[in-house]
Formats: structure tokens, C-alpha cells, sequence
């Protein structure tokens, strides 16, 4: 089968011919329709996520997919059956990591890899999903999506009419905007410093746009970063209100420093607080099933979200627009799309 290898880090993918193992205990083949991919796995391509040692091996963590084959063990899929694939542990068996082979090579890779045709997953690493939902869609409830609806419902706090800042209008930034209108947010201020992204935040509900946060006045009650830059993150601290919480997503480069000037003011009114988060907490089994029932009802759309679209043969292409900073999310084709 066809995989986007990262062989060397700071180059490009390889696309290459790697052959699946036998399946273990707790381990489903999944064919994969569609991936997203997110500045995460920009990192990954860097070497900052720890991954230099363990190369080659394959990319991508959100996607969407056919349950081909199940190992011992699997009770919680079954061939044929469709699937959101995602990094966030869920139900069922922590298998190993799975084994692939590149010219009579064996090596390992992730839980969940979905840059590629034929992934070995973890069980808990697919949900079930029903068959006519929409691929994209489900792709993206394997990260991006999941991860902002589950930070504005679980750890952002935010109450009806509260201010909002969201740093970054990529495919997170966008979403997470979404969520913050449908969690009842008052003013819902985006920042990004491609213009281009101004119709994109609006569209998704943002109230006003600005390149910078240096632009803003005035206090907010959540600022959410997208972006990890440590530069960004100390001018934000300066625009939390008296109840500001600071929700940070973006991940910062290994052996960045974060500084706070004048750190009082983190005692201002009611005290203010700084988060990293790791998925919102996104728990799978339980939140996937809400979140369909909230695209079937119209409440949430990826129609203006996703802004390019490529196959598994144009992955470099893909990863370079990511890199420019001109997109929504991103989706690469790995399979003729069902839905």
C-alpha cells in the first residue's frame, strides 16, 4: 500500500510502497478515505516531538476510514463498519504499536497513522461512526473539530456574553470560533496576520478581525492561542480581564521559554489562570456521537473550513500550503470520497 514516510526530518514526505504486518491483539486495518492534516505534524517533520529516533515512520493523526480486518480482541468495530480515527485515546484495547516493512525493512510507527491507504490502529484509537456520515466531516472530528468543540465545553469556562480572542484563524482557529458563538460568546475577536483570513473569521462567527493583538483594547475574558509563538503568548497575557483565562493550544518549539511581565497581574480580580490543553479532553466514545448530532442539525458546517483539498500524492503540496499560513483546514485524499 501507498504511505507519506517521513524518512528524514526537515525533508520532504516519501510516498512508498510499505507492506502491513499480521494484525496483534487489540489492532484494526482500516482503509483511509480522507486525513487532515494541522501544525502539529509540522513539528512531527521538525524532529520537535520527539520522533528523530524512531524514523521512518508514517504521519497524520485525524482522519476517516473502513474497517477492513480486526484483531484478537476487537469488540468495538467490526469489518465494514465506518470510523472516525484520532489521537485521543477511547474505548477498547492500547495495542502495540503497529509494524510496517519498507524495502524488507521492519519498523514501527503510531497508534493511528492515516496518511496513508492501509492503517494499523489501535482500537482505541477508531469510534464508530454511521456509514452515510460524511467523510470529512468525520475526518475532522479526529482532531481539529473535536479539539475545539471539547476546549469551549470543558475547560474554557465561558459563560453566555463573555469576550473572546482567538489568536490563529487556521482550521483550529476557525473551529474554535464556531464553538465559541455556539457556546453563546459576546464579542469574538480573531487574529491572524493573513488578511486573507479576515472573510474566513467573520464567516465562522467572529465579530471583528485584527492582524495583531498588539491592535486590541481593552480587557477579554478568554484568549485562546493557536499559534505556540512565546512572543504572541506574553502580549495576550497583557489583555486578560479580571476573570481572563488564557487557554493555550498552539504548541511552542522544544526549549521555548514562556515569560508574563508584571506577573501580579495573574491576582487581578478573581485570579486569571494559564492552560495548556491536550484535546480539550476530548473523550471519543462519548463527545463524537454529541458532535454528529450537532452537524445533523445544522448547528455546526465545515463548508467555509476547509479550504484546500489534495490526494496522498500531492502531501508535500499540501504541508507547504499549511506552512504559508493561507488555509482553513486541510484535507488530502486518500480514497475515492463515499460521502
Amino acid at each position: 500500500m501507498k504511505a507519506a514516510v517521513l524518512e528524514e526530518i526537515n525533508h520532504p514526505l516519501v510516498l512508498k510502497n510499505v507492506e502491513i504486518s499480521p494484525l496483534r491483539v487489540g489492532q484494526v486495518l482500516v482503509k483511509v478515505i480522507v486525513s487532515g492534516i494541522c501544525g502539529s505534524q509540522l513539528h512531527e517533520i521538525n524532529g520537535n516531538k520527539g520522533n528523530s529516533k524512531f524514523l521512518p515512520h508514517l504521519m497524520g493523526h485525524e482522519g476517516c476510514g473502513i474497517v477492513q480486518e480486526v484483531g484478537a480482541g476487537v469488540k468495538n468495530v467490526k469489518p465494514g463498519d465506518k470510523v472516525v480515527m484520532h489521537w485521543r485515546p477511547g474505548l477498547g484495547i492500547e495495542s502495540e504499536f503497529p509494524t510496517y516493512s519498507l524495502k524488507g525493512k521492519n519498523f514501527t510507527s503510531g497508534k493511528v497513522n492515516t496518511l496513508c491507504e492501509l492503517a494499523i490502529v489501535s482500537e482505541n484509537r477508531v469510534t464508530k461512526v454511521p456509514n452515510e456520515t460524511n467523510s470529512e466531516f468525520a475526518a475532522l472530528l479526529g482532531c481539529s473539530l473535536s479539539t475545539s468543540l471539547a476546549l469551549i465545553e470543558n475547560e474554557s469556562n465561558l459563560k453566555f456574553g463573555e469576550n473572546v480572542v482567538v489568536i490563529g484563524c487556521g482550521g483550529l482557529g476557525l473551529s474554535i470560533i464556531a464553538a465559541a458563538k455556539l457556546r453563546g460568546a459576546g464579542e469574538i475577536i480573531a487574529i491572524d496576520k493573513v488578511e486573507s483570513k479576515r472573510n474566513l473569521a467573520l464567516s465562522h462567527g467572529a465579530t471583528a478581525f485584527h492582524s495583531s493583538v498588539n491592535d486590541l483594547l481593552g480587557k477579554f475574558d478568554l484568549v485562546i492561542d493557536t499559534t505556540g509563538n512565546s512572543e504572541i503568548i506574553k502580549h495576550a497575557f497583557g489583555i486578560l480581564s479580571g476573570v481572563g483565562r488564557m487557554l493555550l493550544v498552539g504548541q511552542p518549539n522544544p526549549g521555548q521559554s514562556l515569560s508574563f511581565p508584571n506577573a501580579i497581574q495573574l491576582f487581578n480580580g478573581s485570579g486569571q489562570s494559564i492552560r495548556a490543553t491536550q484535546g480539550g479532553g476530548m473523550i471519543p466514545q462519548s463527545d463524537i456521537p454529541r458532535y454528529l448530532k450537532l452537524f445533523e442539525l445544522g448547528l455546526i458546517s465545515i463548508d467555509n473550513l476547509i479550504t484546500h483539498r489534495f490526494d496522498l500524492n500531492q502531501v508535500n503540496q499540501a504541508f507547504d500550503t499549511l506552512k504559508l499560513g493561507v488555509a482553513g483546514r486541510i484535507i488530502v485524499r486518500i480514497e475515492e470520497m463515499l460521502t
